[in-house]
């Protein structure tokens, strides 16, 4: 997920249409997200949230960074997959949201995995679940999403290269096959890694356009459900 995908619908109006302005030429980061709990929640899988959500509706709090924001519209995202109702605690960005779910005032927060990876190793924090199609490197015994039988709630913060419309086909595939090199560098996969992400490049500025439409195609109900379109 990324804003790319999301504030064309949840903003009434910004300098730029996203889907004319701009052609795709790469994907360039795999950003992994997943699920914290409190580790006195009593929550210590996704099969347990949604069993506890059901039993209780709306009872369960859960932190995002913001409204809007990728965490928010996972929150969402599960709901409506799992059929249960939880009560959205939107923060000002992950620090709030995260220090909130150690102390015990909510039980559980939508996070980027590299934001809580030490939290995670000292056991101030559970990993219930990350949202990718495969198991994360960084975190191999946590099951994701899929696992817990929820296929259709795969979420993956990622970046990408644009380029302003109009540009020709030829520079497009020149910097595609320029950036597609850089990322398989070891030295800026690692300059990556280091920052919570991983490089990935798509295996086609075409291949990147039709990521796109599928993402958007994923989330626009979502920001329908929520209530966000043309929100802000």
């Amino acid at each position: 997920m990324s804003s790319v995908t999301t504030n064309a619908f949840i903003y009434k109006k910004l300098p730029y249409d996203t889907f004319r302005d701009f052609l795709p030429i790469t994907q360039t980061t795999a950003n992994p997200l997943g699920a914290v709990v409190n580790p006195a929640s009593g929550i210590k899988s996704i099969k347990d949230l949604v069993t506890h959500a059901k039993a209780e509706p709306g009872r369960i709090n859960y932190g995002s960074f913001g409204i809007g924001n990728m965490t928010h519209l996972m929150g969402v995202l599960l709901s409506l997959a799992a059929d249960i109702k939880m009560t959205h605690v939107p923060y000002r960005g992950q620090t709030p949201a995260i220090t909130d779910v150690v102390a015990g005032q909510i039980p559980l927060a939508f996070t980027t995995t590299a934001g809580v990876a030490d939290l995670v190793e000292t056991k101030k924090l559970d990993l219930i679940a990350t949202f990718g199609e495969a198991r994360d490197d960084q975190f191999p015994n946590t099951p994701t999403v899929v696992e817990a039988g929820y296929p259709s709630v795969i979420v993956v913060g990622w970046s990408g290269l644009f380029a302003p419309a109009g540009v020709p086909a030829p520079i497009i595939n020149r910097i595609y096959d320029g950036m597609a090199k850089a990322l398989a560098m070891p030295d800026v996969k690692d300059a990556i890694a280091r920052q919570g992400s991983k490089a990935l490049s798509s295996a086609s500025p075409e291949a990147f356009t039709r990521y796109i439409k599928s993402e958007t195609e994923k989330f626009y109900p979502v920001i329908q459900a929520a209530g966000l379109e043309g929100s802000q």
